[in-house]
């Protein structure tokens, strides 16, 4: 094989190495090529680009990476896929690099010499949302993200006030990043199928992101609000200060969190970040 084109289809590829997905670590493969190069092109342009994926299994998605152009740095933590990623690689004229780890542990300045670069990823479904909030919130900034996640996940990611999907996640997603659906796929395009439709989303970090001690705030103060969500403010942020916090940021301690826009839980960290510095 002498090129990306000479590869057999990953369908044809699985069988010839008596592979499947392993639920376990939440992994369905993306095998339409149709569907991974869509992606490639919503995460370009890519020509000459530093791409970091995640869980990159068969290589569906990373073969559309490097037809786009990428030079890849893939982590995988399934050993079984190796020898077709190797394979993928041979053919990659150097632009794909394998590391086999664990991608909530791994450290993305030291692989990619830190450098930000973009992130596009078909993320396994069991640790999408965690690895979401490392890169937001953690030392690593991506230039930014492309990524593939349950429905339900990226309507999470989106959502706005008194929508049922406003939680903690759309708080930190839209405090750090402009975020956007995309795409959506539907299950029958994976193999094997899930149980529910995936979607992705196009974060692009903002460049006036609270400052790190204000962002821990705010993560404690959604975590809490939305603990109890179906609580009043006062009985949900208890813990926190209750009413008085609630009164320092001029807000009406009666609300439900799912009311509060992205500025008025920026107030209420400022005030638990008044109120802590204050003791």
């Amino acid at each position: 094989m002498s090129a990306l084109t000479d590869l057999p289809p990953l369908r044809q590829s699985l069988e010839a190495h008596g592979l499947m997905a392993d639920k376990g670590l939440g992994q369905h493969f993306l095998l339409d090529l149709n569907i991974t190069r869509k992606i490639a092109r919503l995460a370009g342009p890519l020509e000459g680009a530093r791409v970091l994926e995640i869980g990159p299994g068969p290589g569906g998605l990373t073969r559309a990476l490097l037809e786009a152009g990428a030079h890849v740095t893939a982590i995988e933590k399934d050993v079984r896929f190796l020898p077709l990623l190797n394979e993928l690689q041979e053919v990659s004229d150097g632009r794909l690099t394998i590391q086999m780890a664990d991608a909530l542990k791994v450290d993305e300045a030291a692989l990619t010499g830190g450098h930000p670069v973009a992130i596009v990823s078909n993320l396994p479904y069991n640790i999408g949302t965690a690895l979401l909030i490392k890169w937001l919130t953690g030392p690593y900034r991506p230039a930014a993200m492309t990524l593939m996640f349950q429905k339900e996940v990226a309507q999470r990611i989106v959502a706005r006030p008194g929508d049922d999907a406003y939680g903690r996640l759309a708080v930190i997603a839209q405090a750090t990043a402009q975020a956007k659906i995309v795409m959506e796929a539907p299950a029958r395009a994976f193999t094997p199928p899930p149980k529910v439709d995936s979607a992705v989303v196009r974060l692009d970090p903002l460049n006036d992101r609270p400052p790190e001690a204000l962002l821990g705030a705010l993560e404690r103060v959604s975590q809490a609000a939305f603990g109890q969500r179906r609580k009043m403010l006062r009985a949900s942020l208890k813990v926190l200060g209750g009413a008085a916090l609630c009164d320092e940021a001029g807000i009406d301690s009666a609300r439900r969190a799912e009311t509060l826009s992205l500025d008025e839980f920026i107030g209420l960290a400022e005030a638990l970040q008044r109120a802590e510095g204050a003791r």
